[in-house]
């Protein structure tokens, strides 16, 4: 029994560490180096199957105990996300394979943005909830449309930090949602089975390192990501409104890094950060992103206004710096004000190079 307790330990520690490994750092290792992998495995299975409380080997448990992603087919959908893109930007070279369990790029999320209290802040607490979930639904179906081969997952993308024109008592412009407003986005979720919440954080005059621990509660739920916006970090103390926000890359690593701990102490699947961006200072030193096997980073377009305008934010600031995986948010009102005054369709953004996985609506 000691022995077998052994070999789980080494044979689980032995596969964590390859899965950390990218693509081309495995091909440059000799295939002796993996001997060790193929003997523990071999001796956890073998001498000691799982099985379930009737005797019987247990498929389940096999999964579970060791579950390692399929490469081969994660190396396809990253090469199907660039989209024929000849620069070398994409796909991003030498990211880490995530753990078993993670999101992208095997799905497309497509999430509604808003806030529970403000009409005007998103479609999410713009309509009541059976009403928001009929409008998502039809966007979730276009979206099976226009690429069948890639499953969608609902999500809704909610803002729990709010930046404010108000100082409010602590001098920090943004307003934190009570805890009750959370939930009951929680419980809007749990309407439709599979959907994914986002809490997104603008910190305003505060830090993120102030308000991303008080959402741990939340964020130690397999079905809650996080979402933070650069637009309204306001490190000159300007008021968030008045002028456009940064985040460097020193900030979106301490994200990341407070996310990978989460998943690794509380055995949880991979997370996805999703970043706002539409201008150039808006993320600084991208080059310094660090990603993790058990975090995947979305830069999302976030910009407004008519299609050549959005699709040239696109090129500009999305693709020519490449992080992990991109997004594209859609607005049913902003994007309407000028000429063509129309929304881009799933299939025009299907043509960008590379295709946007993360997709929102405000």
């Amino acid at each position: 029994m000691k022995k077998q307790i052994v070999y789980n330990n080494l044979a689980k520690f032995v596969l964590l560490k390859i899965k950390a490994y990218s693509l081309s750092e495995l091909m440059r290792r000799p295939i002796i180096t993996f001997l060790p992998i193929l003997f523990l495995v071999a001796m956890t299975f073998c001498s000691n199957p799982p099985k379930d409380k009737t005797g019987k080997k247990s498929k389940v448990s096999e999964e579970t105990e060791i579950a390692p992603i399929d490469t081969a087919a994660y190396n396809l959908q990253l090469i199907t996300l660039a989209n024929g893109d000849t620069t070398g930007n994409w796909p991003v070279k030498n990211q880490p394979y995530p753990l078993a369990g993670a999101l992208l790029p095997g799905h497309r999320i497509v999430a509604y943005y808003g806030n529970l209290y403000s009409k005007r802040m998103g479609i999410l607490g713009e309509l009541p909830p059976k009403e928001m979930w009929a409008k998502l639904h039809k966007e979730v179906k276009a979206w099976e449309t226009a690429d069948p081969k890639t499953p969608v997952i609902p999500a809704l993308h909610y803002i729990a930090v709010v930046a404010q024109g108000d100082a409010g008592k602590d001098g920090k412009y943004r307003s934190r949602m009570h805890e009750k407003q959370i939930d009951s986005v929680l419980t809007i979720a749990r309407m439709h089975e599979n959907t994914l919440v986002f809490l997104d954080i603008q910190v305003a005059l505060s830090r993120i390192q102030d308000e991303l621990p008080l959402l741990e509660k939340y964020l130690k739920l397999p079905y809650v990501h996080l979402g933070i916006d650069p637009e309204f970090s306001m490190k000159t103390g300007a008021k968030p409104g008045t002028r456009i926000g940064t985040y460097d890359a020193a900030e979106i690593n301490y994200c990341s890094q407070y996310l990978a701990k989460l998943v690794q102490d509380n055995n949880l699947p991979p997370k996805v950060m999703v970043v706002h961006r539409f201008t150039q200072g808006m993320i600084t030193n991208y080059k310094n992103i660090k990603l993790h096997p058990e975090v995947q980073i979305v830069i999302d377009m976030d910009g407004w206004g008519e299609p050549e305008l959005k699709k040239g934010t696109h090129r500009n600031y999305i693709f020519r710096e490449p992080v992990q995986f991109t997004g594209f948010k859609l607005f049913y009102k902003n994007d309407l004000k000028k000429s063509p005054n129309r929304m881009l369709t799933p299939e025009e953004l299907l043509k960008l190079k590379p295709q946007p996985i993360y997709i929102q609506y405000q």
